[in-house]
Formats: structure tokens, C-alpha cells, sequence
């Protein structure tokens, strides 16, 4: 005799095991005879099922914790072999009458449902002295387990379920019915076999039994939390073992939920659907942390090289035009700062009696008459498409071809030189005004020069080197005001 509530806990989990297969067994079949409409079959069907329901009840309140009286755990109440008797009977019916109606595949589910309810009589009558103690950890039928029923791919889009039971009828039912819900099932047959089987291919949801000879659900569960890999992973106990110290521990272990077995199959699935409603939010959102990650990344990358961009775009924009400078930045023409050759038609330009005029003038007088010069001859270089190599204070030189060929550069060059004769006759008539005399000489040559970026880091030029620069220099040198130079070259080229 004994009150002691682990005892009691233990005796409650061996009655359970074998009254979860006469109860899920029969709740099965019943599905399928109803699905074949063998409704011959339905009414014993329904009995055994009731009478499992029955007895379970009869079983809690007998081993309720709550009371206060001794059990003895040798010897239990003899009533409770009245609805087991009434389950040998009606499965003995059912077997005759399922071989009769064509259906000898229902026979072994039966045998199960008979071989439980054959073992809760020997506990019922001898305690828990009837079996060695691995079999009373493992109460088992010799009956062949049946396959899981493989989910249609419609339907297998329900999620990947792992069965973690010791106990072969109760891995068998659990994965058969959750198959025909739709679930792609797999099993392991104790605690090591679970984390080995996570570790190889993870799942969306583990239903875990607790008392296991192997490795408990309690040490599955703190080895699943511990694991980086794992943690997310929900984790269902199902387990015979119902005393509210156990809920308690595997809830604060990290498990989802807790169903005793027997459990209403409505209610399991109802847990099922929200555990893995939660998984498929949790990696919603983990999934949502990587792709913000990612853009986070892609987003750096990209200012990192917008801005290395807009830095060689200002570098550029100091010798070509804005267009031509966004065009080579965006990969529409080759980097024109790494050393090349190339033909190109060169323009010198500069003030005659401009020496003079600085000589004599104030510093600011200096400055605005340049600040007028320079803006003017800059529209015109850009509207002609020229490269400015350089301007050292009213002297600049120009060149056409380089770094994007152009048709007709001599040409180019004639005209722009032209128009800037012409806009440098207007800027004279004002600067008269004060007494200053400024006027133009152009000197154009054409050949082939040495072309590309000359300086060091922090301070570049776009230079071009050749006897063409030097012969354009030296045509300019020689040009009076308002004429214009040009080498033979050049003439050649325009005729």
C-alpha cells in the first residue's frame, strides 16, 4: 500500500501506455471503416472506443493523486476488468467480421487493440510485479508495425514532424495518424536517435516522449535548447506520465506544450497547427533578419562605391565635361587616366598683353578679368566637346579625340577657336573701358601625343606629352592678336 506520488505516477504511465493503443487503435480504424463505408464494422468500433474511454476514467480516479488513501500497487480494483472483458469480446467479432467483408489489413490493428487490453488484465491482476521492469518501461505487442500512409505532395506541405517514443505501437500510431493528416513523418525510437536525427536533417515540430531508458525527453530537451542549430526547433511532449511536476519541468525546459496520452485527436492537432504556426512565424522572421542583414550589406556596398564614384567624378569633372565625366564613371568609355596613345588636335590659347595688364593692375582687377575669361572660354570648350588640359592663368590648352574619339577633331577645334575669338572680342570691348588692351592668339596643331594621369596620390593632372603640344604652343607664341594658327597638319585635314 502506498500514497507516494511517484509511485502512483508510475503506475498511472504503464496503465495509460496500453489504454493509448486500445483508444488511438480503435479511433483509427473507426476512420477507415467509415472511409470504406463497412458500417457492419462501426458499432463494435464505437464500443471498443468507449469502453477505453471508460476505463481510463474508472483508472484517473482511482489513482488520483489527490487522494488520500493507500493504493496498493499490487493488486487493483477488480471492476476494471469488466470493461476490458467487454474489449476482448467485441474485438473478437470484429476480427471475423473484417475477414468476412474483405478487410484483412484492418486484422492487425485489432491484434494490438487485443494484446492491450490482454496486458491492462494482467495488471489489473498481478500489479506492477506482472513484468520485468523493461517491460513495464516498454509494454509491446508482437505485432509487425504498420507504415506511416505517405502524405500526397499536397498535402505533405503540412511540415516535417519528428515521432520521439520508445515504444514501437506508440511511434506507429502517432506517425500513421499524423501522416493521414497530411505531415511528412519521420521516427526515432529514443533520446539519442532524436538528436542524431535533428542534427542530420532538422524538422518544423518534435513530439517527444518523456520516460525513455536511453536518454529522457528532459535531457532531449535541455541538449535540443542548448544547440544553436536546434533551439527553435518546438518541441510537443506527449507522454503517459501526466502528474503536473512533469508539464512543469518540460515547460520550463523550453518545450511548446504538454498532452497526456490517451489524447483527443482533435486536440492534437489543434496543438500541432500552433506550434507550427509559431515555427513558421519564427523563421518568418529569422528569415526577415537575414534579408535586412543582407540589404543592410548591399546597401553599405553600394554607398561605399556611390561615394567612391562621386570622388572620381569630381576627379574626372576636372579635366572632361560633366557628361563625358559621367560617362566614363558609369562604364561608357575606357578610363582615360591610364597611360595611352592617341592622335588628337591640340588648341593653345592666350591674351596678348596680358603680361602688361597684370603688371599694372590692381590683384582683384586681375582676378575678375580672369574669372570673365575663363568662364567663357570654359562654356565654349564644353559646348565643342573638348578635353581642358590644363589653364595657367590666361594661357589654356585644349585637345580633341582623347579620352572619347570624336569625328572631325581638326574641325571641332577651328570652330570652337573661332567662337572664341569672336566671345573674347566682346569681353575687349568692355575691358577698353578701363584701358585695358587684351586680345587673343590661337596656335592648333594636330599628332599623336603620350596621353594620361600625371602627379602623385592627392594630386593628379590630366597631361598630354608629345611634339604636337610643343608645335601648338609654339603657333600660339607666334599668333598676333585675333589670329588664329594652324599646322599644315591641321590644314591638311581641313581641306
Amino acid at each position: 500500500m502506498t500514497t507516494d506520488r511517484a509511485a502512483l505516477g508510475r503506475l498511472r504511465h504503464e496503465l495509460h501506455t496500453p489504454l493509448n493503443h486500445i483508444i488511438g487503435y480503435s479511433e483509427m480504424l473507426l476512420e477507415e471503416v467509415e472511409e470504406r463505408g463497412w458500417v457492419d464494422l462501426t458499432h463494435d468500433l464505437h464500443h471498443v472506443h468507449e469502453e477505453g474511454r471508460r476505463l481510463l476514467g474508472q483508472i484517473d480516479r482511482f489513482l488520483d493523486p489527490s487522494r488520500h488513501e493507500a493504493v496498493d500497487l499490487e493488486r487493483l480494483p477488480p471492476e476494471l476488468l469488466t470493461p476490458l472483458d467487454s474489449i476482448l469480446v467485441a474485438v473478437d467479432a470484429l476480427r471475423a467480421r473484417a475477414t468476412h467483408v474483405g478487410g484483412p489489413d484492418l486484422l492487425p490493428d485489432l491484434e494490438r487493440i487485443r494484446s492491450a487490453a490482454q496486458r491492462l488484465i494482467t495488471l489489473v491482476r498481478e500489479g506492477m510485479s506482472s513484468a520485468p521492469a523493461e517491460v513495464r518501461a516498454d509494454a509491446r505487442a508482437d505485432v509487425a508495425p504498420r507504415p506511416p500512409a505517405e502524405p500526397s505532395k499536397a498535402r505533405a506541405k503540412g511540415g516535417r514532424i519528428l515521432v520521439v517514443d520508445d515504444n514501437d505501437e506508440n511511434r506507429e500510431m502517432l506517425a500513421r495518424r499524423l501522416a493521414r493528416q497530411g505531415y511528412e513523418v519521420n521516427m526515432a525510437a529514443g533520446g539519442r536517435a532524436a538528436l542524431e536525427a535533428l542534427r542530420a536533417a532538422p524538422a518544423d515540430l518534435v513530439l517527444l516522449d518523456v520516460l525513455m531508458p536511453d536518454l529522457d525527453g528532459y535531457e532531449v530537451l535541455q541538449q535540443l535548447k542548448a544547440d544553436g542549430g536546434l533551439r527553435d526547433i518546438p518541441v510537443l511532449m506527449i507522454s503517459a506520465l501526466d502528474e503536473i511536476e512533469s508539464v512543469v519541468r518540460c515547460i520550463e525546459l523550453g518545450a511548446e506544450d504538454y498532452l497526456a496520452k490517451p489524447f483527443d485527436p482533435v486536440l492534437l492537432q489543434a496543438r500541432i497547427g500552433a506550434c507550427l504556426e509559431k515555427k513558421r512565424l519564427r523563421d518568418q522572421e529569422v528569415r526577415h533578419l537575414h534579408e535586412l542583414a543582407e540589404w543592410n550589406m548591399r546597401l553599405e556596398q553600394r554607398v561605399k562605391e556611390q561615394v567612391a564614384q562621386v570622388e572620381r567624378l569630381g576627379r574626372l569633372k576636372r579635366f572632361f565635361s560633366p557628361q563625358l565625366a559621367e560617362l566614363i564613371v558609369a562604364g561608357g568609355a575606357e578610363d582615360p587616366l591610364q597611360t595611352h596613345r592617341r592622335e588628337v588636335t591640340v588648341v593653345f590659347l592666350d591674351l596678348r598683353g596680358f603680361t602688361a595688364f597684370a603688371e599694372t593692375s590692381e590683384p582683384e582687377e586681375v582676378m575678375g578679368v580672369l574669372r570673365d575669361y575663363h568662364a567663357a572660354m570654359g562654356r565654349l570648350i564644353l559646348e565643342h566637346e573638348g578635353t581642358l588640359e590644363r589653364f595657367t592663368g590666361d594661357g589654356m590648352m585644349i585637345f580633341f579625340n582623347d579620352p572619347v574619339p570624336v569625328p572631325d577633331p581638326a574641325e571641332r577645334a577651328i570652330r570652337m577657336a573661332v567662337a572664341m575669338r569672336e566671345r573674347v572680342e566682346k569681353l575687349s570691348a568692355g575691358w577698353r573701358k578701363h584701358g585695358w588692351e587684351l586680345t587673343l592668339g590661337v596656335g592648333i596643331a594636330q599628332g599623336y601625343a603620350t596621353i594620361g594621369a600625371i602627379g602623385f596620390e592627392g594630386r593628379w593632372d590630366y597631361g598630354a606629352i608629345g611634339t604636337v603640344t610643343n608645335l601648338a604652343a609654339r603657333l600660339c607664341g607666334e599668333a598676333k592678336g585675333g589670329q588664329i594658327l594652324i599646322s599644315s597638319r591641321v590644314a591638311t585635314a581641313e581641306e
